[in-house]
């Protein structure tokens, strides 16, 4: 019995670890998608990183990333920037390629 309480326990480390993992890149994905949006509006520096942690924080109000989605292209569109929902669901792709890649990286 105890090999089965330990076999149980272990796949509950590696759920817990992957569910941390998926959420470090999510994070990650969404700030790197706020510095590209950032650029595109014309802010640098303290104003881009202030920008990236909102859309961060936009992903909180519901699953999945629509809300962040939602987020940049209203603002685009309030600031006459020209991206397409494809351009951005595009871009968040290349975003969350690139924030596996830093996470994995710091994990090992």
């Amino acid at each position: 019995m105890a090999t089965f309480d330990d076999r149980e326990k272990a796949f509950e480390k590696k759920f817990e670890h992957d569910e941390q993992l998926r959420f470090r890149v999510e994070m990650r994905r969404n700030k790197l998608l706020g510095l590209w949006a950032a650029d595109l509006l014309g802010l640098a520096g303290a104003d881009a990183d202030a920008y990236a942690k909102q859309v961060v924080e936009a992903d909180l109000e519901e699953p999945g990333p629509e809300d962040v989605i939602r987020k940049v292209k209203a603002d685009f569109e309030a600031n006459s920037v020209e991206k397409s929902d494809h351009q951005i669901r595009r871009q968040l792709e290349e975003c969350e390629k690139e924030a596996r890649e830093q996470v994995m990286s710091e994990v090992e």
